[in-house]
C-alpha cells in the first residue's frame, strides 16, 4: 500500500507543478543517484564481457538502451535507476560491446553486434516482463529486440529514436559523395552529440545496418509504444518517430514532440517527461494484470 501511495504522489508532483506539460519531479531524481548500483560484468563464450548495473525488484522491470557511442552512465540512465529503485521495480542498464566499461573495440561494432548484446542481456539478466527504453540508436535496438523477444517486451519508450537512420541518411547524400565514401570505405558524419563534432562509420557498418532496417514494412510490435522526440533534434529528424508510429502494429501508440527538445533529451524537463512516461506505463501494465 505504501508503494502505491508513493506512486500516486509521484504522479501528482509531475502533473500539478506548473512547469509546462509535466511538473517538478522529486529533486533527488534529477540531482544524482544517492544509492547507485555497482558495475558488474557478465561473460560470454568468445565474446567481449559486458558491463552492467542492475537493481533487483518487482515487475515490470525497466531496461535502458543508450545511443551510439554513449554509455549507461548518463543523466537519463541514472534518473531512471533512482525512480525504479524508489518504487521497488527492477532496472537494468548496460554498455554495448566497445562502449563505456564493456570490453570490445568500438569501431568493430555493428547494429547486428549490438542487437545480440541486447538480446543476451534480456535473456540472461532481465527477469519477467520488461519496459524497454531506448535512446537514439538504442531506440532502433529497442524495436529490434521487441520483435525478437515479444514475450518479454511489454512496453516501449523511444527517445529520439533513430530507426534506420544511418542507412536513410547515407542514401540522401549526393551520389558523388556516396561514391567518394565507398571508395575510401567510410563516411564521416557531423554531430553535436560528442566532443569531436563528428563520428565515422565504415561501409561494412552501413551494409550491416541495412540488413536491420525496419521502416519499409509494418513493424510486428503490438505492445504499448511511447515515442518522445525533440523538434530541434539536429542529429535524428523527428519525423523518424512519426514513421515508427505509423508502422508499428500496436493500437496503443503515443508520440510526444518537445518544441525545444534537442537530440540528447537530457534537460531537466526532458528527464521529467521520460520518467513520467515510464511511470504511466508501469501503472498501465500493473492495472492490466
Amino acid at each position: 500500500m505504501a508503494a502505491l501511495v508513493f506512486k500516486h504522489c509521484w504522479r501528482r508532483l509531475l502533473l500539478n507543478s506548473g512547469s509546462g506539460a509535466v511538473g517538478a519531479v522529486k529533486p533527488r531524481v534529477l540531482e544524482g543517484v544517492r544509492h547507485k548500483s555497482t558495475v558488474q560484468y557478465i561473460s560470454r563464450p568468445d565474446q567481449p564481457k559486458l558491463a552492467y548495473r542492475r537493481v533487483k525488484g518487482k515487475s515490470p522491470g525497466v531496461v535502458f538502451l543508450p545511443g551510439y557511442g554513449s554509455n549507461m552512465s548518463g543523466q537519463k540512465a541514472e534518473a531512471m535507476e533512482e525512480f525504479c529503485r524508489s518504487l521497488g521495480h527492477a532496472y537494468l542498464r548496460f554498455d554495448y560491446s566497445g562502449h563505456g566499461a564493456s570490453e570490445g573495440v568500438f569501431s568493430e561494432g555493428t547494429i547486428g553486434t549490438w542487437k545480440k548484446d541486447v538480446l543476451f542481456m534480456l535473456d540472461e539478466l532481465a527477469e519477467g516482463p520488461q519496459i524497454l527504453v531506448g535512446s537514439s540508436m538504442g531506440g532502433w535496438l529497442m524495436l529490434l529486440a521487441a520483435i525478437a523477444r515479444p514475450e518479454k517486451t511489454k512496453a516501449l519508450v523511444g527517445i529520439s529514436t533513430a530507426a534506420d537512420h544511418f542507412v536513410t541518411a547515407f542514401k540522401t547524400l549526393p551520389i558523388e559523395v556516396r561514391k567518394e565514401c565507398e571508395d575510401k570505405g567510410s563516411w564521416t558524419i557531423p554531430t553535436k552529440s560528442n566532443e569531436e563534432g563528428m563520428y565515422t562509420v565504415s561501409m561494412d557498418f552501413l551494409r550491416d545496418a541495412e540488413n536491420h532496417c525496419i521502416l519499409q514494412s509494418p513493424i510486428p510490435i503490438t505492445c504499448p509504444v511511447r515515442l518522445i522526440h525533440g523538434l530541434k533534434d539536429e542529429d535524428v529528424p523527428w519525423h523518424i518517430s512519426m514513421q515508427v508510429a505509423e508502422r508499428v502494429l500496436s493500437p496503443d501508440v503515443d508520440i510526444i514532440l518537445r518544441r525545444h527538445g534537442l537530440h540528447r533529451m537530457a534537460e531537466k524537463d526532458d528527464i521529467k517527461l521520460i520518467v513520467y512516461t515510464i511511470d504511466d506505463l508501469i501503472d498501465k501494465l500493473t492495472t492490466m494484470v
